[in-house]
């Protein structure tokens, strides 16, 4: 009998852990808003993308690298939101950085997924030094003012309803 009790703490004990690091669905609130770093990056077409090009726009900037799994992992919901939000004032610029179109471009395929929204290449990572980005993936949400309104560290599920109604929330700002 206490062999089973053993064994049935340990299994609602493993439970618990991987329930504790599954990333929350939340977006850290920025309090005073500051200006958000323009760049000018191009997309896997060589379209030069710049952020300032943007405003009255809310945008999701989404920092990542092949060799990031949560960047694996969360992609797909990016695509969904795009699906959902494409047609509204937002924009999402998926920056890869330090990486080439070479490694990329297996990365993308290999998610499963296609992906329709603009991936950006930071090649020397310089975008990416103008942020305050301390961790892969980072994602910023730029208000339509062009100001930093979020942000969010680690992976997560970008179609959460409460996110999606929090990036419409910004758009009626």
């Amino acid at each position: 009998m206490l062999k089973y009790f053993g064994v049935g703490l340990l299994t609602a004990l493993f439970v618990a852990a991987v329930h504790a690091a599954e990333p929350p669905q939340t977006m850290t609130p920025i309090a005073k808003r500051p200006a958000a770093a323009n760049y000018a990056l191009e997309d896997l077409d060589g379209k030069t993308q710049h952020l300032s090009e943007q405003r009255g726009k809310v945008v999701l900037v989404n920092f990542w690298a092949t060799w990031c799994p949560p960047c694996r992992k969360e992609l797909p919901s990016m695509q969904r939101l795009w699906e959902k939000l494409k047609d509204e004032p937002f924009a999402l610029h998926a920056i890869d950085t330090g990486e080439t179109v070479d490694e990329i471009l297996p990365f993308i395929f290999a998610t499963g997924t296609e992906l329709t929204f603009p991936i950006l290449l930071d090649r020397d990572s310089k975008a990416l030094k103008q942020w305050p980005v301390i961790a892969i993936p980072t994602t910023f949400v730029v208000d339509k003012q062009g100001r930093i309104a979020y942000r969010s560290v680690g992976g997560r599920e970008w179609d959460d309803p409460k996110l999606i109604e929090e990036l419409r929330r910004l758009m009626r700002e």
